[in-house]
């Protein structure tokens, strides 16, 4: 997966390969499905959600640049997979997941897994997290039609957000970097995530 998948479509991070060689994907997906966990495409968890395919967790990883010492936010739990990348390479990790299940589900796997700097929220993720601001990454793996306010405002001073952003159907992949006048923007590469729903993003009607 990570020679032919991650480095052969030009990811360099070699903190995210090593992450993604060692960390066991097909945890992270039902029985029925394990033997798929490493194939090239993402996968259903359940409640319309599903396992981000590997490349574009990479690729999201690595448009943080994380360097171990950062405090994460992660808005979409899901299987708990790229939370569990995200804690190999990070200092702190909370991921917030509006379904109970998901996060039920995910946090057992943390706890099996001994990944003790991730916390996992219930809670509308397009609102943040804000009694656990300032972060200096945030990264959102369900797509919006736009930025929701909250992240750019609960980050510190040079934080990054990587986030899809566009129509229901495909996104755009972003990569914001908060700035002391603004943020800037930097456009990655062409997506397509399940919708963020919540206050900010996406109704369900």
């Amino acid at each position: 997966m990570v020679e032919k998948q991650l480095e052969g479509r030009g990811v360099k991070d070699e903190r995210v390969l090593e992450a993604m060689r060692k960390i066991p994907r097909h945890l992270f997906v039902s029985e029925e499905l394990q033997e798929r966990a490493y194939d090239d495409c993402a996968l259903p968890i359940g409640e319309g959600q599903t396992i981000s395919q590997p490349y574009m967790v990479a690729c999201m990883t690595e448009l943080l640049s994380l360097k171990g010492v950062e405090k994460v936010l992660e808005i979409g739990t899901g299987s708990g997979y790229q939370s569990a990348v995200l804690s190999s390479l990070s200092a702190e990790v909370h991921t917030v997941e509006r379904i109970p299940s998901l996060a039920s589900r995910a946090e057992q796997i943390f706890k099996d897994l001994n990944y003790v700097n991730v916390h996992v929220h219930v809670s509308d993720g397009t609102l943040g997290l804000p009694e656990q601001a300032p972060f200096d990454c945030i990264i959102v793996t369900a797509g919006a039609p736009n930025v929701p306010g909250p992240y750019i405002d609960q980050m510190n001073v040079g934080g990054r957000l990587v986030i899809p952003v566009g129509g229901r159907y495909a996104q755009t992949l972003y990569r914001i970097q908060k700035t002391s006048e603004g943020s800037e923007r930097q456009e990655s590469t062409a997506c397509v995530f399940v919708p963020l729903i919540g206050k900010e993003g996406w109704s369900d009607s």
